[in-house]
Protein backbone atom coordinates (compact mmCIF):
# COMPACT_ATOMS: atom_id res chain seq x y z
CA UNK A 1 0.00 0.00 0.00
CA UNK A 2 1.58 3.61 -0.85
CA UNK A 3 1.25 6.07 1.40
CA UNK A 4 -0.25 9.47 0.82
CA UNK A 5 0.67 12.67 2.06
CA UNK A 6 -2.81 15.08 2.00
CA UNK A 7 -2.21 18.43 -0.08
CA UNK A 8 -0.21 16.28 -2.42
CA UNK A 9 -1.31 15.22 -5.68
CA UNK A 10 -2.43 11.76 -5.75
CA UNK A 11 -2.75 9.43 -8.73
CA UNK A 12 -5.66 7.42 -9.03
CA UNK A 13 -7.69 4.84 -11.57
CA UNK A 14 -10.86 6.53 -11.42
CA UNK A 15 -14.75 6.06 -13.50
CA UNK A 16 -17.03 8.76 -14.16
CA UNK A 17 -20.44 8.12 -12.57
CA UNK A 18 -23.38 10.51 -13.14
CA UNK A 19 -26.25 9.96 -10.74
CA UNK A 20 -29.84 11.67 -11.95
CA UNK A 21 -31.32 12.52 -8.79
CA UNK A 22 -34.99 10.72 -7.87
CA UNK A 23 -37.56 13.43 -6.57
CA UNK A 24 -39.97 12.43 -4.02
CA UNK A 25 -42.02 15.66 -2.39
CA UNK A 26 -39.83 18.18 -2.01
CA UNK A 27 -36.42 15.95 -1.33
CA UNK A 28 -34.25 14.81 -4.25
CA UNK A 29 -32.62 11.22 -3.62
CA UNK A 30 -29.28 9.79 -4.41
CA UNK A 31 -29.99 6.59 -2.65
CA UNK A 32 -26.49 5.97 -1.14
CA UNK A 33 -24.79 7.02 2.04
CA UNK A 34 -21.08 8.08 2.73
CA UNK A 35 -18.86 8.00 5.64
CA UNK A 36 -15.23 9.17 6.70
CA UNK A 37 -14.09 13.20 6.17
CA UNK A 38 -10.99 14.36 7.60
CA UNK A 39 -12.90 15.06 10.88
CA UNK A 40 -13.61 11.24 11.16
CA UNK A 41 -11.53 8.54 12.42
CA UNK A 42 -10.25 6.28 9.59
CA UNK A 43 -9.27 3.67 11.70
CA UNK A 44 -13.63 3.18 11.93
CA UNK A 45 -13.66 3.36 8.00
CA UNK A 46 -13.96 -0.30 6.96
CA UNK A 47 -13.08 0.64 3.26
CA UNK A 48 -9.75 2.10 4.14
CA UNK A 49 -7.38 -0.15 3.63
CA UNK A 50 -4.47 1.22 5.81
CA UNK A 51 -6.59 2.89 8.45
CA UNK A 52 -4.87 6.36 7.68
CA UNK A 53 -7.42 7.65 4.86
CA UNK A 54 -9.56 10.42 5.58
CA UNK A 55 -11.55 10.33 2.23
CA UNK A 56 -15.27 10.32 1.61
CA UNK A 57 -16.55 6.83 1.00
CA UNK A 58 -19.72 5.22 -0.12
CA UNK A 59 -20.76 3.04 2.90
CA UNK A 60 -24.12 2.02 1.61
CA UNK A 61 -26.09 1.78 -1.77
CA UNK A 62 -30.61 1.72 -1.83
CA UNK A 63 -30.76 -1.38 -4.50
CA UNK A 64 -32.33 -0.15 -7.21
CA UNK A 65 -32.10 3.57 -6.42
CA UNK A 66 -30.54 6.46 -8.57
CA UNK A 67 -27.15 5.79 -7.19
CA UNK A 68 -27.45 1.49 -7.78
CA UNK A 69 -28.85 2.23 -11.75
CA UNK A 70 -25.94 4.39 -12.20
CA UNK A 71 -23.32 1.85 -10.92
CA UNK A 72 -22.03 3.75 -8.37
CA UNK A 73 -20.72 0.56 -5.58
CA UNK A 74 -20.44 0.56 -1.84
CA UNK A 75 -16.46 1.35 -1.35
CA UNK A 76 -16.18 3.51 -3.51
CA UNK A 77 -13.93 6.67 -2.81
CA UNK A 78 -15.43 10.02 -3.59
CA UNK A 79 -12.64 12.05 -5.63
CA UNK A 80 -14.98 14.66 -6.63
CA UNK A 81 -18.31 16.10 -6.66
CA UNK A 82 -19.48 18.44 -9.84
CA UNK A 83 -15.85 19.19 -10.31
CA UNK A 84 -15.21 20.30 -6.03
CA UNK A 85 -12.59 18.03 -4.93
CA UNK A 86 -13.50 15.87 -1.67
CA UNK A 87 -10.19 14.44 -0.62
CA UNK A 88 -9.90 16.76 1.55
CA UNK A 89 -13.12 17.78 3.02
CA UNK A 90 -15.21 17.44 6.50
CA UNK A 91 -18.30 14.70 6.36
CA UNK A 92 -20.38 17.59 6.52
CA UNK A 93 -18.90 19.66 3.50
CA UNK A 94 -18.96 15.89 1.65
CA UNK A 95 -22.99 15.60 2.64
CA UNK A 96 -23.75 19.13 1.58
CA UNK A 97 -22.00 19.17 -1.89
CA UNK A 98 -23.68 16.13 -2.65
CA UNK A 99 -27.10 17.41 -1.44
CA UNK A 100 -27.69 20.69 -3.16
CA UNK A 101 -31.18 21.35 -3.49
CA UNK A 102 -30.52 23.09 -7.04
CA UNK A 103 -28.30 20.16 -8.84
CA UNK A 104 -30.75 17.87 -10.12
CA UNK A 105 -28.00 15.71 -11.53
CA UNK A 106 -24.54 14.54 -9.38
CA UNK A 107 -21.63 14.06 -11.26
CA UNK A 108 -18.93 12.11 -9.55
CA UNK A 109 -15.23 10.88 -10.05
CA UNK A 110 -14.93 7.90 -7.78
CA UNK A 111 -12.08 4.83 -7.29
CA UNK A 112 -12.52 1.48 -6.17
CA UNK A 113 -10.05 -0.63 -5.19
CA UNK A 114 -11.22 -3.36 -8.42
CA UNK A 115 -10.18 -0.72 -10.96
CA UNK A 116 -6.56 -0.18 -9.78
CA UNK A 117 -6.07 -4.19 -9.14
CA UNK A 118 -7.09 -4.57 -13.21
CA UNK A 119 -4.46 -2.08 -13.99
CA UNK A 120 -1.76 -3.54 -11.39
CA UNK A 121 -2.36 -6.65 -12.84
CA UNK A 122 -2.74 -5.77 -16.20
CA UNK A 123 0.80 -3.81 -16.02
CA UNK A 124 3.36 -7.03 -16.65
CA UNK A 125 0.89 -8.85 -18.45
CA UNK A 126 1.79 -7.46 -22.24
CA UNK A 127 4.77 -9.72 -24.54
CA UNK A 128 8.46 -7.81 -25.09
CA UNK A 129 8.77 -6.24 -28.21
Amino acid sequence: MSTYTPGQPVTAIVQRIEIHKLRQGDNLILGFSIGGGIDQDPGQNPFSGDKTDKGIYVTRITPGGPAHEAGLRMGDKIMQVNGWDMTMVTHDQARKTLTKKNEDTVRLLVTRKSLEDVVKNSMGSYPRQ
